[in-house]
């Protein structure tokens, strides 16, 4: 199982690079595997680009990425949502570099092309000198295919792939379990924690559903709870799992009561939600509806991994942007409730700020054991990367493959399906 894999003679071939207990360690330092990864993988599948409450209004834009491709996601004068590669079809400048607001169109800033919030060409100046069989109509920004579920906008290159609820599939249920963070109210993006790691990809996208590291590099978080949350916080023990979704998907149950946040609302309130719940019961909320609202403040209690590069986790979404094989852009985005308390809301942003802020307990222990993997894969290359934990206790789950908390089994997932888009 451990034997050192020959790197010299490897031919970045997916079947010696990907193993169902192991991956070849050029899987985290080979650019030009990398480069291959950004065509087969991140232009040919559904890619997460922004939630609708990012662009809420006819005219809101913002700035994404589809791999390392740049593009804005808008919504027309219609309601629709457009997504675009941000660049001007004639000299290739991009239109905006605004990262979110609301317009009526977009104009390049080198010859002056205008273009509308559909990506249509609109005018340009002396549009004479291009001859009479210039049609405006051929030549507006490039635009990808868009779907989305649950206010999660997704975007892909190629027109020709499974609807997005099939490429999600059993997943969908696990964002629906999600949502249900709005407290009964539409879920809203809140705040942001944004950072770059010098890491390959593909070390975060392990990441989401490794339980194993969490009461290692998170101790000081631990330590950081009251008593009553450090234990629900102790899970390993518990009955927790992770299981194979599909399609790369998979997700990680954590904290089994707190799966579906709105069952047996009857429970007791955690004591560090004691005072939020006094101050929703002194604004006149009704009990059933204080219930409902702590409950979700609190966050779920799972984290779903969406092939290739977002995450359900617990109480905000993850967002990885690959931008070179030794660098990763990271977006923590807290969620909170449109229309919904203000103090819950508010209860929310410091929740997140502890763990996944810049100066709070998560992200920081994280980001130094990501760098520290990529720094280790510079030493040993014929060593292989183990994701083999649990992979002899498995055993069927509603939709594929479960293991233990703390198994490898979602790596294992996201690696399968790795191999299967750069086979194809």
């Amino acid at each position: 199982m451990n034997q050192l894999i020959d790197v010299k003679n490897i031919a970045l071939d997916p079947d010696q690079l990907v193993h169902n207990d192991k991956i070849a360690t050029p899987m985290y330092t080979s650019s030009e595997l990398f480069e291959q990864e950004q065509e087969k993988i991140f232009r040919n599948t559904w890619v997460w680009v922004a939630h609708t409450s990012e662009i809420p209004d006819k005219g809101s834009f913002k700035l994404s990425k589809v791999g390392r491709e740049p593009v804005i996601v808008v919504r027309d004068r219609k309601d629709n949502i457009h997504v675009m590669v941000n660049r001007c079809r004639h000299r290739a400048a991009t239109v905006c570099e605004v990262h979110k607001g609301k317009t009526s169109s977009f104009q390049c800033p080198y010859h002056g092309w205008g273009y509308g919030l559909d990506g249509s060409l609109r005018a340009l100046p002396n549009p004479e000198q291009y001859g009479d069989n210039f049609d405006k109509s051929q030549h507006g920004m490039l635009k990808l295919r868009v779907e989305s579920y649950q206010g999660m906008i997704f975007a892909t290159f190629n027109e020709s792939i499974e609807p997005l609820e099939d490429f999600l599939g059993a997943a969908k249920k696990w964002i629906d379990l999600f949502m249900k963070q709005g407290g009964g109210y539409p879920v809203k993006t809140l705040g942001e924690h944004q950072f770059s790691v010098p890491m390959n990809w593909k070390v975060q996208l392990e990441n989401t559903t490794d339980a194993y590291h969490f009461p290692i590099v998170h101790k000081s978080f631990l330590q950081s709870l009251d008593e009553e949350a450090e234990k629900t916080f102790t899970f390993l023990d518990g009955e927790g799992f992770v299981e194979d979704l599909g399609n790369g998907h998979s997700v990680m149950v954590m904290i089994p009561e707190l799966v579906d946040l709105e069952e047996d609302l009857d429970r007791k309130i955690p004591e560090r939600f004691a005072e939020l719940a006094q101050a929703l019961r002194d604004e006149g909320y009704p009990e059933d509806q204080v219930r409902r609202i702590v409950r979700a403040v609190g966050g779920s209690g799972f984290n779903l991994n969406l092939f290739p590069n977002v995450a359900c986790s617990m109480a905000f979404f993850r967002v990885l942007t690959p931008v070179a094989v030794d660098k990763t852009d990271i977006r923590h985005i807290a969620i909170g409730m449109e229309g919904g308390p203000d103090i819950a809301n508010r209860v929310r942003l410091r929740l997140h700020e502890h763990f996944q802020g810049p100066m709070g307990f998560g992200s920081p222990d994280d980001a130094e054991v990501w760098e520290r993997i990529q720094r280790g894969v510079d030493g040993g290359a014929e060593l292989p990367i183990l994701v083999n934990r649990g992979i002899e206790k498995e055993v069927p789950g509603e939709a594929g493959p479960r293991g233990h908390v703390s198994d490898e089994t979602g790596m294992r997932a996201a690696y399968a399906m790795w191999k299967r888009m750069m086979q194809e």
